[in-house]
């Protein structure tokens, strides 16, 4: 299969969307990552999603819609007191980086949502991904649009890099952005969750929960990631994920990041921006870090180091990227 790449136009929309209602699979920019659509329903086409990302398939996938009242379509009815959560946490944060855990609907495969009874929803801001849902018909399952456990793509040459041959098509809309992937949470239990952090942080998602008179939000437990072979909740708990093929290290400074790298040559380092001097140290940031991470495949380095400092590590969205990435699981 040889995969398109399609520039951004009215034209190139139409034609993505008639790929995806022939079954195929069409890469497209988001907000956080380019992620890998196929249309919800059709379960065939879903499935070819595992096999083209190499997925396990107890990974649920995020539904993107368009409009609100998608919703329908994909979604049972809240309880009244979550209903009115879901819409001020709409209200605050959609179209955006958020995806909400809700009540799946029977008509939503089972292979969506890896058997669970939720389904997690999001409404993407990226006008080539709410163009292109609209003219697909439906909304979109869109995992990140790369082979499972590697950095997600920031931009089509990621995508292509790993899939293509593997997919149709993906639509070039420059870089993302966020940079990662989008704020997770889980508003159906007694305790609100926050299942995989993003760029919307606790602090945000707290304010409107107390608005609305809710406790705050906690940070998800082993048996919500999927410990002891449960099936996770939400993408990104589970497994090994955002690693490239190089050793990943943490350090607590350059000094330290430099001692490292002289017995684990050739390094690249990477630490917060006002460090990077794009020779010997590159940026480390929510927006870099999968194009750095990739960066070091592509120009074999062996060794990637990260500086971890207090104001990196405060990041909590950063640092769960990150130790994924140094995870050996």
């Amino acid at each position: 299969m040889d995969t398109q790449r399609f520039s951004y136009n009215k034209q190139s929309i139409q034609e993505a969307a008639q790929l995806l209602r022939s079954g195929e699979l069409v890469a497209f920019p988001t907000e956080t990552v380019y992620g890998l659509g196929a249309r919800v329903f059709d379960e065939s086409a879903v499935r070819r999603i595992f096999v083209a990302k190499g997925r396990p398939s107890d990974n649920p996938l995020i539904v993107h819609c368009a409009e609100k009242a998608d919703l329908m379509r994909v979604s049972e009815p809240l309880p009244s007191n979550r209903k009115q959560l879901f819409d001020a946490l709409y209200e605050a944060f959609c179209p955006g980086a958020l995806t909400v855990l809700l009540p799946k609907h029977s008509s939503v495969p089972n292979v969506v949502t890896a058997g669970l009874n939720t389904v997690a929803i999001r409404f993407p801001a990226h006008p080539i991904a709410q163009a292109l849902i609209r003219a697909a018909g439906e909304p979109l399952v869109a995992p990140s649009a790369n082979r499972s456990g590697y950095p997600s793509p920031t931009t089509a040459q990621h995508v292509l890099h790993d899939l293509s041959g593997r997919i149709a098509a993906v639509i070039d809309g420059g870089a993302c952005a966020v940079g990662i992937e989008s704020t997770v949470v889980n508003i159906l239990t007694e305790s609100l969750t926050i299942l995989r952090p993003g760029s919307i942080t606790k602090e945000q998602l707290d304010k409107t929960a107390l608005e609305q008179g809710f406790q705050p939000f906690v940070y998800a437990s082993g048996k919500e990631s999927g410990e002891n072979n449960a099936a996770p909740l939400s993408p990104g708990m589970k497994y090994r994920h955002y690693a490239p093929n190089a050793t990943v290290l943490l350090a607590s400074s350059l000094e330290e990041a430099s001692l490292l790298a002289t017995t684990n040559s050739p390094a690249l380092i990477l630490a917060r921006p006002e460090y990077a001097d794009g020779a010997t140290v590159h940026e480390l940031s929510e927006q870099s870090l999968y194009g750095a991470l990739r960066k070091a495949d592509s120009e074999g380095f062996q060794t990637v180091i990260l500086v971890c400092d207090s104001e990196v590590q405060n990041n909590i969205a950063l640092m769960n990227r990150i130790s994924k990435a140094a995870s050996e699981q």
